[in-house]
């Protein structure tokens, strides 16, 4: 059984995190995640991915504690590194990602959010939050670090150290949830696409949206004077590509632009 359940839909490349009952990864949850990843950014069809989970309970519960519990310490750290280098591939990817939280989403879950660039929710979906803490270690896949860039360091600190869960409302008011979806669980995977969609061609030029992506998680961690040239580069390629063309004629002829993601 895959770890991963891969599909495509118009555009959209759904990954669900596949491992009943609560969806937590293992090393080879990894792999397959990585591969994945690595065919998103190849394939020129996929122009967003959609991150879920498999059930309606979680999106995902962390990593898998009772392998944690068995594993030697140079395993846990080479595997720790491993999810690391997934995650900063999956933020790195010049292609929109967005969360779909359909339950649960706490520990190494709510790190694999953070690394995608939205995070949408059923409502009332569960609770989100990084309990590391509890089990006397820290978030390991990025907490400490995602975390603090998206609510700053006093209130991210507060929450990693008191071990905080919240409800998907008081995520959506700290900033961490974009947008709550209320649609009974079975029909969640549905309106998450078609949230999905708003970012695809032709509603939506593509590749200029991955650009502004790669513009902003590299330029936040350059001085201003690098970040200003870096989002000169990659507004030459868009110019010099199709739907820079396609915006600007359908602007001046006031008609909609029927984009490519070229």
């Amino acid at each position: 059984m895959p770890l991963v359940n891969a599909s495509k839909h118009d555009g959209v490349m759904v990954l669900e995190l596949n491992a009943p009952p609560a969806n937590t990864y293992s090393y080879g949850m990894m792999r397959e995640l990585d591969a994945h990843i690595l065919d998103a950014r190849f394939d020129p069809a996929v122009h967003v991915i959609l991150i879920t989970g498999a059930g309606e309970k979680f999106f995902c519960a962390g990593a898998d504690i009772g392998m944690l519990e068995k594993a030697e310490p140079y395993f846990k750290y080479n595997f720790c590194l491993h999810a690391n280098e997934t995650l900063c591939r999956l933020e790195q990817t010049p292609k929109l990602v967005i969360a779909a939280l359909n339950g649960h989403c706490v520990g190494g879950g709510l790190e694999i959010a953070l690394a995608c660039d939205l995070r949408i929710a059923r409502a009332d979906a569960g609770k989100v939050g990084l309990p590391e803490v509890s089990l006397g270690v820290l978030p390991g896949t990025g907490g400490t670090q995602r975390l603090a860039r998206a609510l700053g360091r006093a209130k991210a600190i507060e929450l990693m150290a008191e071990g905080a869960t919240m409800s998907v409302d008081e995520a959506k008011a700290l900033g961490l949830i974009n947008s709550i979806i209320d649609a009974p669980a079975a029909g969640f995977r549905e309106r998450a696409l078609e949230y999905v969609r708003r970012f695809v061609p032709p509603a939506k030029a593509s590749r200029a949206v991955g650009l502004i992506k790669r513009a902003v998680t590299s330029g936040i961690e350059m001085s201003l004077a690098d970040g200003l040239a870096l989002e000169r580069e990659l507004q030459q390629r868009l110019f010099e590509g199709q739907d820079a063309k396609e915006g600007i004629s359908a602007y001046n002829a006031r008609r909609p632009p029927a984009f490519t993601g070229k």
